[in-house]
């Protein structure tokens, strides 16, 4: 991973507005980089603890939530649902994904 993709990255995930998700895939495709769904997941998982990044409004493209089961996922669908996004067996619908 480049510092350019990692840049991007982190802006369009920073600006991924309260109440939605972007996939994995979105968030690389808007870096341009539309087949690193998986480096972005990456990025993710190693933010810094206290990072102001909102990492839990990254997810799986089918709506699933990636760390289901696991503390982190609590905490995930804690603040998911804090920020008034519907969260259904661990899966978020459609209609919670922005579309810049």
């Amino acid at each position: 991973m480049n510092q350019e993709f990692t840049d991007a990255v982190y802006q369009i995930v920073g600006a991924i507005p309260a109440g939605r998700v972007a996939s994995y895939g979105q968030v690389a495709r808007q870096a341009g980089y539309p087949r690193h769904a998986r480096f972005v997941g990456r990025l993710m998982s190693r933010l810094p603890e206290g990072s102001a990044l909102p990492w839990h409004r990254v997810i799986r493209g089918d709506g699933g939530l990636p760390l289901a089961g696991t503390p982190s996922g609590e905490i995930q669908i804690q603040r998911l649902s804090d920020e008034g996004v519907t969260v259904l067996g661990n899966r978020v619908p459609k209609s919670c994904f922005w579309q810049p």
